[in-house]
């Protein structure tokens, strides 16, 4: 307790680290506000269909990512999710048009290049998601419900959620760029850390009317969330160390090299990317159902977003396996990294520089990624074997996938950045040994 009294003076103290949390405090209150202003034209005391429908599936994952927004039809009920699907197409399109890895290898100027287009883009993904979102209102709530004529209604709030979400991801670049830093990241934590103190006391509540041991059972539950949100963080931060050898070169009266030193492979190098790219597309069924009579259609689309559903969690679990490796993949060089060491003098010991060294991070990448992906896939299923337990639908998504991934990895980045003001003004740090590892440290790529 002495040593957190200490730090938080320290923080105070700090009069550029205290502006940026306070900043970063406000823009997050503005959000939370935001979330409960409903669009024009529905009455708000008429959204309980909406909000049973969002109680739990996919819909509910969905929910708990824009912090309820979605179930109080609000103006802010897309949420960010527009804005990270336009980054995930931005980012494969690095990979494909030579237009774009032109511009990322332009440096400053290149990114607010990409910046523009991935907010363009995001303006075209939410104008698609946004009929479909107001189809779901028009299905789901009665007729009364709605107080303006159709066509104002359509036009008027489809032009309230676009505007509404690029102006959470203002909040989120502000959050970046005046802020504690990862904006994006932390408005979409700090949706799903709103959604927890419901979910606990309902759980709670249903351990304290269980007369046969209830209380105890809840108790074990915490034990295994606790276990579970240690393991998560092993798995963002595990490494396995490459030892690389310097060659001694000397300039002038000066000698440079001679020194070992180790290349932190992660074993999860890909973060929770794989989960966010596999639920993308399990929500595109939701969509095409919103414009869809279709029995045939509805029937899939129930298969495919039954949350505990063994179909969608074998989906889900195959795709996260996959897209670890792709996203590894694209985002891990090990032809760069090979260049990198040989024009430094660096050289793994036992194996030539240049193509051999390539071809061995490439294999050891390969084999420190396979556990990885199926552990990652097995995270990303966790909750449905939680509601298989008898854990109510909204508290088991906390039991894993993509909230609890980007919880632990946004809460540990959080640290970081914070710790890295206080040791860079001479502080000690926010641990007494060791340094925090966010889920984008201690690796060669960003």
């Amino acid at each position: 307790m002495k040593k957190l009294i200490e730090t938080i003076k320290n923080i105070w103290q700090i009069e550029d680290l205290r502006n940026r949390i306070l900043i970063t405090l406000s823009f997050i209150a503005i959000y939370r506000f935001g979330s409960f202003v409903v669009l024009p034209g529905v009455d708000p005391s008429l959204l309980g269909n909406l909000q049973q429908q969002t109680s739990d599936g996919l819909l509910g994952l969905l929910n708990m990512f824009t912090g309820g927004a979605f179930s109080q039809a609000s103006i802010f009920a897309l949420g960010i999710m527009p804005y990270i699907s336009a980054a995930i197409v931005i980012q494969l399109l690095g990979m494909a048009i030579p237009y774009f890895q032109k511009l990322q290898k332009e440096g400053e100027s290149g990114r607010r290049k990409i910046n523009n287009i991935t907010r363009y883009l995001t303006i075209l993904i939410t104008g698609g998601q946004a009929p479909g979102y107001i189809a779901n209102l028009k299905a789901t709530l009665p007729a009364e419900a709605f107080l303006l004529s159709p066509g104002i209604f359509w036009l008027s709030s489809i032009v309230v959620l676009v505007t509404g979400t690029m102006f959470v991801m203002w909040l989120g670049e502000k959050i970046t760029d005046r802020g504690i830093g990862n904006g994006i990241s932390l408005l979409i934590m700090i949706g799903i850390i709103a959604y927890f103190p419901q979910s606990l006391m309902m759980e709670l509540a249903s351990g304290l009317e269980d007369q046969g041991g209830g209380l105890v059972l809840f108790l074990v539950e915490m034990l295994v969330l606790l276990l579970v949100i240690m393991v998560s963080i092993l798995l963002v931060q595990g490494t396995r160390r490459i030892p690389v050898q310097y060659a001694k070169r000397v300039v002038g009266n000066k000698q440079y090299g001679g020194v070992r030193q180790f290349i932190p492979l992660k074993v999860n190098a890909a973060g929770v990317m794989p989960i966010i790219f596999a639920q993308a597309i399990m929500f595109v069924p939701i969509t095409l159902v919103g414009f869809s009579d279709s029995e045939t259609l509805q029937g899939l689309a129930g298969v495919l977003t039954d949350f505990a559903g063994f179909w969608y969690n074998l989906m889900f679990f195959v795709m996260v396996v996959l897209f670890t490796y792709f996203y590894t993949a694209i985002t891990v060089n090990p032809n760069q990294m090979a260049d990198d060491m040989k024009r430094n003098g660096g050289f793994i010991p036992g194996v030539k520089p240049g193509r051999k060294t390539a071809e061995y991070l490439d294999a050891v990448m390969s084999r420190i990624t396979l556990p990885g992906s199926i552990f990652l896939g097995i995270v990303a299923i966790l909750p449905a074997f939680a509601m298989q337990a008898g854990i109510n639908a909204q508290f088991a998504q906390f039991y894993g996938g993509t909230s609890l991934l980007i919880l632990v990895g946004v809460v540990l980045d959080t640290l970081q950045q914070i710790e890295s003001h206080l040791l860079m003004r001479h502080y000690d740090g926010l641990m007494d040994s060791g340094r925090i590892k966010g889920k984008s440290s201690g690796s060669m790529v960003a």
